[in-house]
């Protein structure tokens, strides 16, 4: 058998394998499931969905709002954050976001969830946001050397990727925050009042189903 071959096998077998590389690559971004992160007792049987941008100034005008609202209804209704980092205008989202997640995998999200927004005016227009995520984690009692192989794994990538998948199923709109409450899209003002209204009116709206 001559030079060439040994050539065309050793090509056909590296074709091969990159096929399998690729393949394996994506499932482990497709198959991921939409994230899982929630808070309240739910005691009413309705939930509140939030899609965030943890750079994104008006998700930053209504968390301290939503912390109300969580508060005020804890024993009521469920509570559920996901991802939606508008990478275009806001450039440090995405990493955010994946502080967060980071985060997550060492059971605390809502405490770096609440980090990320109490810091939002230091980290957001932060060339390297990564020393001010790493240095949460350790206020936080993480293991930072764990925190930082997490924040750059696919495990959290694809995590993400399928809240943005989720929320494009919707149909909306992709503008932060995003609220949806008993799975209908909310229109909703950054106070408690107006939030209280309708969250009233679909927990009425439920005892009588």
């Amino acid at each position: 058998m001559d030079k060439r071959f040994w050539g065309i096998i050793l090509v056909i077998i590296l074709i091969f394998s990159g096929v399998i590389f690729f393949t394996n690559k994506k499932d482990d971004t497709t198959n991921a499931n939409p994230t899982n992160h929630v808070t309240g007792g739910n005691s009413k049987n309705v939930t509140l969905i939030e899609y965030g941008d943890y750079q994104c100034p008006a998700c930053g005008s209504y968390y301290p709002v939503v912390k109300q609202v969580v508060a005020k209804y804890k024993n009521d209704i469920k509570f559920q954050f996901r991802n939606l980092p508008l990478s275009q205008i806001h450039p440090n989202a995405f990493a955010g976001a994946r502080a967060a997640e980071a985060a997550a995998l060492q059971n605390k999200f809502w405490e770096m969830h609440d980090k990320l927004y109490d810091e939002q005016n230091v980290w957001s227009s932060a060339s390297k946001p990564n020393d001010y995520f790493n240095g949460y984690a350790e206020e936080l009692g993480l293991n930072v050397a764990q925190f930082k192989t997490d924040f750059a794994s696919s495990k959290v990538n694809a995590s993400i990727n399928a809240d943005i998948a989720a929320f494009n199923k919707t149909g909306a709109a992709a503008a932060t925050p995003t609220f949806f409450l008993d799975g209908k899209r909310i229109d909703t003002n950054a106070d408690l009042a107006t939030f209280s209204k309708q969250i009233d009116a679909a927990i009425k709206a439920k005892s009588q189903e």
